[in-house]
This record gives structure tokens, sequence and C-alpha cells, in this order.
């Protein structure tokens, strides 16, 4: 393994025990589930808005040590954003997975990189990308 393989192992490890935004934010302006049915990977996404900004996130579930970590991620990266900047990382996101393109994440998304590895387990991209799909479900729900 090298040692930015090894790097990354610590990073999803880290957010899989350590999960960030973990819970539900009851009333939310934004609900979504997302379900891998491969798997079993469940989440549930809630989001609260103030105007066009991403106010509060909140991610709950079960699964496996990709997609858990992933949408601790995912939460951490939206947090604080417009929903137009949470499109903007969502789709680099999704497009380092689904077109192999280099996502150029700023120092404080990093986090989202070593997510890449994933790539190495095709089995596995759906696992991390299903937060991200959640997301953009969620998202796709708002009036423009």
């Amino acid at each position: 393994m090298s040692l930015s393989d090894s790097l990354y192992k610590e990073v999803i490890l880290d957010h899989y025990q350590n999960p960030r935004f973990r819970g539900k934010l009851e009333p939310a302006d934004l609900s979504e589930q997302g379900i891998n049915p491969l798997c079993g990977d469940e989440l549930e996404l809630t989001i609260n808005l103030d105007g066009d900004k991403i106010a509060d996130v909140r991610v709950t579930g079960k699964g496996c040590s990709i997609s858990q970590a992933s949408g601790s991620m995912m939460a951490e990266s939206i947090r604080g954003k417009t929903v137009s900047e949470a499109e903007n990382i969502l789709s680099r996101f999704k497009n380092m997975f689904l077109e192999g393109k280099d996502p150029k994440f700023d120092e404080e998304l990093e986090d989202l990189e070593s997510m890449e590895s994933v790539k190495k387990i095709p089995a596995r991209i759906k696992c991390a990308v299903l937060p991200w799909n959640t997301l953009e479900r969620a998202l796709s729900r708002i009036e423009k």
C-alpha cells in the first residue's frame, strides 16, 4: 500500500469512526433518504436553509465504512455553502468517479480526495456516491 493510499484509508476511517454532523434535523427544510439495495447501505439527509445557504446539515444511517464516511465528508463540505457552491462540489465529487476527472478541491475540502482511492474497488463506488446522489435529489427540490 502506498503512503497516499495509507493516508486516504486513515481519513476514511476517521470519518467513519468520528462522523461529522451525525443526526437528524427536526424540523428540516429538506429531507431525503438514500438506499443502496446492492449492499444495504441506508442514509437520511436533512438540511436547513437560510436563503440559498445551507445553514445546517445532518446525516444518519447505517452501512459500510465507505458510505458512512462519504456522508460525513459530504456534510462537512457543504455546511455553510450556498446551494450553488454545494452543487459545484457535488458535481466535482461525482465526476471524480464517473469521468475520472481530477476534482481539484480546495485545501478545506481535501478530505474528499481520499474517496478517490475507492475507484480501485469498482463495486464500492456506489457506496461512495450514495450520500451525494441523495444530496442531488434533495437539492433538486429547491425552487429556483
